[in-house]
């Protein structure tokens, strides 16, 4: 049995006041520009769809919202069934953005892979985000 919470962790400075990265993080035209297109809402309940192009469209529920401070929801229900989440930190005046992705299932091929793929993807998903909004 391999470990059951396998998560990647990743963090980025964003020279953006954290209501400015809320934005990013929850107007889907902002989210668009650094990630991919999606009908987001910060929301509890709220269930969306993101388009990840060639690994299709991936269904989401937001979980937890507390506004300018954290943003979490399941990712890719049916198919990984893992879990964002995005903790905002004031940081002089910027914000530190810290993403927790976990959940993934390494018991088979495709949450190996995912989890691989992902921990490359994120870091520089979130250098374009810095450099975007």
């Amino acid at each position: 049995m391999t470990d059951p919470t396998p998560a990647i962790h990743c963090d980025q400075f964003l020279p953006h006041p954290p209501a400015r990265v809320w934005q990013a993080l929850t107007d889907p035209e902002l989210h668009a520009r650094w990630w991919v297109p999606g009908d987001i809402r910060p929301e509890v309940g709220h269930r969306f769809t993101l388009d990840l192009g060639p690994w299709g469209t991936q269904s989401c529920e937001v979980t937890r919202v507390d506004p300018e401070r954290l943003l979490s929801y399941t990712f890719a229900e049916g198919v990984l069934d893992t879990t964002l989440t995005w903790r905002l930190t004031p940081e002089g005046t910027g914000t530190r953005l810290f993403l927790t992705h976990e959940g993934f299932d390494l018991d088979t091929p495709l949450g190996r892979q995912a989890l691989d793929g992902m921990g490359r993807g994120w870091p520089a998903v979130l250098h374009r985000m810095s450099e975007t909004i």
